[in-house]
């Protein structure tokens, strides 16, 4: 049975602020590091075997793929990086508190912008010098986001998936992939067929590899974490409560 490994990157030092990120270039925080070790060391233990990494362009995830190749002895492997695993774009929210952001706005908006289906945040002003269209790496796009929705977000990631991921899987290879919250998310949809409605209430947690398995139509029947189920409820109940204001 073919397996892929999915990997939400190791805790950001923006995740650690609570700061919406997208695609803002920031690094993992000291416990990011730890967790992407971690994963490494599960991912070893586990005896998954690793052919391929594919990650994003933003270097939290490819330092987290790094840091997990490393645990697991397997540095040589090849790397093959793609903007479309990026995270979702949050447009003018980057750079923001969540937090003050419910604060702001209401909680039930902020909820539909981080988590909704089709709901694009604020728009970032393409004069921004944060815009995407500023930075280099994305010259070779035609076009650059300024906001999306997860549905923009799967828009991409299901093209990746089956351009790049399935041909990976016909030739045998079990690639992992070091991502983020909600390309992972929208991934997940995918695989596993989640309603728009109910992908609402999915939360990927930092740093704990999730294995699929894939039948040889390479539909998926099956995924876990490698995480005792303590563990894993407290990581994705951390990410579930990022933007709830608790009263004083």
């Amino acid at each position: 049975m073919t397996k892929v490994v999915l990997l939400r990157h190791g805790q950001s030092t923006w995740n650690k602020e609570n700061i919406f990120t997208g695609w803002t270039d920031v690094d993992l925080s000291d416990r990011g590091i730890e967790e992407a070790q971690k994963a490494g060391v599960a991912l070893r233990e586990a005896g998954l075997e690793i052919d391929i990494a594919l990650t994003s362009y933003l270097k939290r995830a490819i330092r987290t793929l790094w840091l997990v190749l490393e645990e697991m002895d397997r540095m040589w492997l090849p790397v093959d990086t793609d903007w479309r695993l990026n995270e979702r774009h949050y447009g003018a929210l980057q750079g923001f508190n969540k937090k003050e952001m419910v604060e702001k706005h209401g909680k039930e908006q902020v909820r539909q912008w981080r988590r909704g289906y089709e709901i694009r945040p604020p728009a970032l002003d393409p004069g921004d010098p944060t815009h995407p269209s500023h930075d280099p790496r994305y010259r070779h796009l035609k076009q650059v986001p300024s906001s999306e929705s997860l549905a923009d977000t799967l828009n991409r990631v299901v093209p990746y998936w089956h351009e790049k991921v399935i041909p990976l899987l016909k030739r045998g290879q079990q690639p992992i992939i070091s991502a983020h919250g909600n390309s992972l998310r929208a991934l997940i949809k995918h695989l596993d067929g989640i309603s728009d409605e109910k992908i609402m209430e999915l939360n990927v947690p930092t740093g704990i590899p999730l294995i699929y398995e894939f039948n040889h139509q390479f539909e998926a029947v099956n995924n876990y974490y490698l995480a005792d189920e303590d563990a894993l409820n407290s990581a994705v109940k951390e990410v579930a409560n990022q933007a709830t204001v608790t009263k004083q």
